[in-house]
């Protein structure tokens, strides 16, 4: 939490705990009332950080760590208390027992259906935290669904800013009673990297390289197997490829298989001049112009057709020009 970006600006992640909130009175009698968040995106990364402190039945649960605290401190007064206090506040900002104590309450109607919709703070952000954000929580997702994204939103951005306050407070705290010996911590505990400073990757070593299908080395200590090769300082790079992902880049689509007319159908699509449309006989996979013949082949394959159970693919069209691409022409 302490290494997110929302918490490089203390007092900016404290003032998103409480409701911020402008009101301007317009001349003609309007009010209108504003609030203004972070980006979504930024929100979301803090939430997907903040979940499992959420959880109850996660190692890191809020919760269970300010227990194991309230042990150790069992004999301490002051820090006695302050867990006390400090889980009473959690469970006020965190996990409210009534809607009176998520902070707000919205409440819609549909002039059109009749139907009444309400929702307090704490629910629509879990709707947007478990529904929105993890995917995880279909019937949340659903319950805040009549009030729509933003206000979920809007509703979870003081439960994500107040529970990283909360956990940069705690982990304040633990470091505080390891100075004054309470708790006896590694210093590696602390100074373990959680975050990535920099997104770029370099590493300094030597390079092997072996044709596709080539054995592999086993472990990183044990000697090359053969044919893999030391690259040097004049290969050519431009040569070396990956197949990752081939599939996927270069997915084809499966060609559209035309329904086959039954011989009746075939009459029943005359034109009053006798002949067929043109869009009509595109539709069989008939070229345009029809080559001689082509209703005794689509008669074929449509018996054929029946006794394999499933239509045969439809033969190459021949191009068609654009001059005509727009025109209903009849065809006798």
């Amino acid at each position: 939490m302490e290494e997110h970006s929302l918490a490089t600006d203390w007092d900016a992640l404290v003032a998103l705990t409480t409701m911020q909130i402008s009101i301007v009175q317009l001349e003609n009698g309007e009010t209108r009332i504003r609030q203004e968040f972070p980006d979504e995106e930024v929100v979301e990364s803090a939430a997907a950080r903040i979940r499992p402190i959420l959880l109850n039945g996660d190692a890191c649960f809020y919760q269970k760590a300010l227990a194991a605290l309230g042990y150790f401190c069992r004999e301490l007064p002051i820090d006695k208390e302050w867990v006390k206090a400090t889980r009473a506040e959690w469970r006020l900002r965190v996990d409210p027992s009534t809607p009176e104590e998520a902070g707000y309450q919205v409440m819609i109607s549909n002039t059109v259906t009749g139907e009444d919709h309400g929702l307090d703070r704490h629910k629509l952000a879990m709707a947007w935290i478990y529904g929105d954000v993890v995917h995880h929580d279909v019937q949340r997702r659903q319950e805040g669904d009549a009030f729509g994204l933003f206000e979920r939103f809007r509703g979870a951005v003081p439960l994500v800013a107040w529970t990283m306050v909360g956990t940069i407070e705690l982990l304040n705290y633990i470091r505080a009673l390891r100075i004054d010996g309470v708790l006896q911590l590694r210093q590696e505990i602390l100074d373990e990297r959680v975050a990535l400073k920099s997104t770029t990757w370099e590493h300094r070593g030597e390079v092997f390289f072996a044709p596709a299908g080539t054995e592999a080395p086993t472990t990183a200590s044990t000697q090359l197997p053969k044919d893999w090769a030391r690259l040097g300082k004049t290969a050519d790079l431009s040569r070396f490829r990956t197949g990752f992902g081939e599939q996927l880049l270069r997915a084809a689509r499966s060609p559209r298989t035309p329904e086959l007319p039954s011989p009746e159908e075939i009459e029943a699509a005359r034109t009053p001049a006798g002949g067929w449309k043109r869009d009509q006989l595109a539709a069989w996979g008939v070229p345009w112009p029809p080559p001689k013949g082509w209703k005794d082949d689509l008669t074929e394959r449509w018996k054929t057709a029946r006794q394999d159970g499933a239509p045969p693919p439809p033969p190459n069209p021949a191009p068609v020009s654009a001059d005509f691409a727009q025109e209903t022409l009849d065809f006798g």
